[in-house]
């Protein structure tokens, strides 16, 4: 048999997400201002910004940045455990540990690095790995990478997770979860889970990515907000692109894991460490996170408004109390359809659509962030009510609701 083409092969595929809707467009920002963000020449509201505590153009955030470049320079220039560690390296790990009430803290260059490393640190062949169906893509390919068994319980499910557990006894097991689910913005049960490792005897890692900065006491997560510490999450992920508005992430937990990663987690050793301008500028951020409260109570106060007028006009969410608040569209042109007719009207809401999602479950993911104010949320819902409206109208009328503003 001739051997397959590659170049078909791409081209076969690129045709199936044409005529499943799922061919994906990127957008070029040209400039940005708070929440809003000029695209294609035309400015647009951003709803679907994961920046929820408004702190990446804060001024002593972009001010800590400039400062540190200019004085450090623009790269790492090494690797951690070359000659790329640098003071505000050490000052941003140590904060964060402070902040989350963690022994120790290891910086990574992304969340979905810091993922690769855990898994693949601590899990061999012989072992398990157990997740949450809805985690994170670099959970799910941690997992694949490590070559351990990776088993899969259906969302939110703690009884769900015991089975799997069980029915994997050798060998070490890794109990896995989102501390908030990126696409639907609901919370792990994490108090029941930490039950169900400790009675299976399995650590468990919460990536927090979503929580870190906007929920429990203090901002500390969804691990705090559970009222859990390192002893029932002996390590846990938080990122520094989200909530603290910057890039990066820090894994926090137990000393002797957090030493062992360390020393052996291969995307740590062999890659080069974060530019110590980025490390400036999320220390000041965090500075910003833990004392700035009035950001989360009004990123809490504009959730609950928006969750309110959404019920008054009919508009069917999923529940979540977090700033991530998802409109079920099930179809993937109506999906499209939706984040279309809201651009023409100003506002920008990503369509999200299989396979970031289930088959079955496009929707609409709107973010929420302190930097909105109340007259951007109300602009938005009445965007929402009309353009649903009209997408499910006659095609002439869809048209209309595309070009007019």
């Amino acid at each position: 048999m001739p051997r397959i083409q590659l170049r078909d092969r791409v081209e076969e595929l690129r045709l199936q997400r044409e005529a499943l809707g799922r061919q994906r467009v990127r957008r070029t920002v040209t400039r940005r201002d708070g929440v809003r963000c000029e695209v294609d020449g035309r400015w647009l509201v951003n709803f679907c910004s994961n920046d929820y505590l408004g702190l990446s153009q804060q001024f002593a955030v972009t001010g800590a940045l400039q400062h540190s470049a200019a004085s450090e320079g623009a790269g790492g220039i090494g690797s951690h455990l070359v000659c790329g560690h640098h003071a505000a390296h050490e000052a941003l790990e140590r904060a964060l540990a402070d902040w989350l009430g963690a022994p120790r803290a290891l910086l990574f260059g992304s969340g979905y690095l810091a993922n690769l490393a855990v898994v693949q640190g601590l899990l061999g062949e012989d072992d398990v790995c157990v997740q949450d169906k809805l985690n994170h893509a670099s959970l799910i390919d941690a997992a694949r990478l490590a070559g351990c068994r990776l088993r899969r319980y259906p969302h939110a499910d703690p009884e769900g997770a015991v089975r799997q557990m069980r029915a994997s006894p050798d060998g070490a097991a890794l109990l896995a979860t989102d501390g908030v689910f990126s696409m639907d913005g609901d919370i792990a049960p994490l108090r029941q889970l930490s039950l169900a490792a400790r009675v299976q005897q399995a650590l468990l890692y919460v990536d927090d990515a979503h929580g870190i900065g906007v929920l429990g006491p203090g901002g500390r997560g969804s691990v705090a907000a559970a009222q859990l510490d390192v002893a029932q999450v002996p390590l846990q992920l938080a990122t520094l692109g989200k909530a603290l508005g910057g890039y990066g992430a820090v894994l926090l937990g137990d000393a002797a894991l957090i030493d062992h990663l360390a020393q052996t987690a291969r995307p740590y050793l062999y890659t080069t460490a974060l530019p110590p301008a980025l490390a400036a500028a999320s220390l000041a951020a965090v500075s910003l996170a833990r004392k700035d409260h009035w950001r989360r109570e009004k990123l809490r106060a504009l959730v609950a408004r928006f969750r309110e007028g959404a019920a008054e006009r009919g508009l069917s969410l999923l529940p979540s109390q977090t700033p991530i608040q998802p409109l079920l569209c099930g179809d993937n042109a109506r999906a499209v359809a939706l984040a279309q007719a809201l651009e023409a009207r100003g506002y920008w809401v990503a369509a999200i659509r299989p396979p970031t999602v289930p088959e079955g479950s496009a929707r609409l993911r709107i973010t929420l962030s302190a930097g909105h104010g109340d007259s951007d949320v109300d602009g938005l819902l009445d965007a929402l009510a009309w353009t649903s409206d009209a997408v499910g109208a006659s095609r002439s009328t869809l048209g209309a609701a595309l070009t007019t503003p």
